[in-house]
């Protein structure tokens, strides 16, 4: 697999002084809690921010971002933009909110454009019938067993058609991203422009069926873009290494008033005289929020701690509300654990309650990437994620988080940091700076402008 990381991998820092992992103390005796009284739950109240979305959040300059990462590093997309002028871009996915890939797309559009590389995003639609196959699709390529029919590949396909009739693709450049809209390189032949497959989930282990039937279509792209050297599969195209990416200007990534972090933990609940523990993600069975609640009521025998869930669903999960229901039974009527079904535009309440935390968890069993991973390591948030797909990444095991394989690890390590909050407070240091280096915006700008010129200007794949 070919990588267009700007810089190699930084060599990790000198790791003496950063404490062993000790083996919880099977002798020590569950501590009676002896904190305030937590929060009445009739004061969560639901905020009028979560009725009507805002009015849309004009995308900050390209120049914004020089205070982020210094002048030369966008001189250098300047450059590289140069031979790319007039080019054009098409993006193509499943849905315009929730999820990773939405949230890079709004940004990384408009960026090219003001680099002169006009970009275009275009959303399939479909019905219910057709994202009940995608997710299982999705899920299947995680590994999830699942026993493909032949009315599922019909569905699949009668939807990829009816999209590909509706849409053009005049553009240089084709992207299209994931499972669900793959079916649509059989436009290839009504076009002139390179096709690139941008994949964002973990295929190390597939189910055999659901990509044996999507193969036949990946291997007639240009190229095709994983997310971690372990995603590559043997495809008779190239294959390029991008790593996913957040925006540090972004309503969920950019800095805020101390006041309105207060504000938004005051209409939740959540009492931040008390450590708070939080995964944000949407309510779906493989980022194992389940698995998240067990793991704080393992924890909550030894040290005092609230649990906030925070996420949504996306119009191309159906499963969300399912999820959700299984949650809070699970929760029960704990009032430390405040679980928020928020809507797609409350990204300022993610950030706020992110920034909130003392600790932040991802405890996903499969995972292309887990951008929520990269947003709470910018915040220097001490991190806890699942070993899996392309969180480890990110989180390098005492370095700049712990990576967890189960419940009880995942419930260890909440102990293990809320008790040593020097050591945590040093790897949410080491965390921000991996990020800053590797995850931003800018840098996966760069990655898009030099596969253009690869595919483009140079006429190479």
């Amino acid at each position: 697999m070919k990588s267009l990381s700007a810089t190699d991998r930084p060599s990790a820092p000198n790791r003496s002084g950063v404490p062993a992992e000790a083996r919880p103390d099977t002798e020590k005796k569950p501590v009676q809690s002896a904190q305030p009284a937590p929060l009445n739950p009739e004061r969560r109240k639901t905020p009028r921010s979560w009725e009507t979305p805002p009015a849309p959040v004009v995308a900050p300059p390209f120049d914004a971002y020089e205070s982020i990462v210094g002048a030369a590093e966008l001189d250098e997309l300047r450059f590289l933009a140069r031979e790319l002028k007039g080019k054009t871009v098409k993006m193509v996915n499943s849905t315009a909110v929730g999820g990773g890939v939405a949230e890079m797309l709004n940004r990384l559009v408009p960026l090219l454009g003001e680099l002169e590389v006009p970009t275009h995003w275009d959303v399939i639609t479909g019905g219910n019938d057709f994202f009940e196959i995608t997710k299982a699709f999705h899920n299947a390529l995680h590994g999830t067993p699942y026993e493909l029919t032949q009315a599922a590949r019909e569905i699949f396909l009668s939807y990829n058609e009816q999209n590909r009739q509706r849409m053009q693709f005049n553009e240089d450049l084709i992207v299209i991203h994931d499972p669900q809209p793959a079916a649509l390189i059989g436009a290839r032949k009504d076009s002139h422009a390179r096709w690139v497959w941008r994949c964002h989930i973990d295929l190390s282990n597939p189910n055999p069926q659901v990509w044996g039937f999507l193969r036949p279509y990946i291997e007639q792209f240009d190229a095709a873009i994983f997310s971690s050297q372990s995603f590559a599969r043997q495809l008779p195209i190239p294959q390029y290494l991008f790593y996913p990416c957040i925006d540090p200007l972004s309503e969920k990534n950019k800095d805020l008033d101390e006041s309105f972090v207060q504000k938004v933990c005051d209409e939740f609940g959540v009492d931040r005289s008390r450590p708070i523990v939080t995964q944000v993600s949407r309510f779906d069975r493989l980022k194992d929020p389940a698995g998240v609640v067990q793991a704080y009521k393992q924890a909550k025998k030894y040290v005092d701690c609230q649990l906030v869930l925070a996420g949504g669903g996306a119009s191309d999960d159906p499963e969300g509300a399912i999820v959700l229901k299984e949650v809070k039974e699970v929760a029960g009527n704990d009032p430390d654990i405040i679980i928020l079904d928020l809507p797609p535009w409350c990204a300022l309440e993610i950030n706020a309650l992110q920034r909130a935390s003392t600790i932040v968890v991802q405890k996903s069993l499969k995972e292309g990437f887990g951008l929520t991973v990269t947003e709470a390591l910018w915040k220097g948030k001490p991190t806890i994620a699942g070993a899996v797909g392309g969180i480890p990444n990110q989180v390098i095991h005492k370095l700049t988080g712990m990576l967890v394989h189960s419940v009880e690890g995942c419930a260890y390590q909440i102990r293990y940091l809320l008790t040593h909050p020097e050591f945590a407070a040093q790897m949410g240091k080491n965390g921000h700076e991996h990020v800053k280096e590797n995850f931003l915006m800018t840098t996966n700008v760069r990655r898009w402008l030099l596969l253009l010129r690869i595919l483009l200007v140079e006429g190479k794949v």
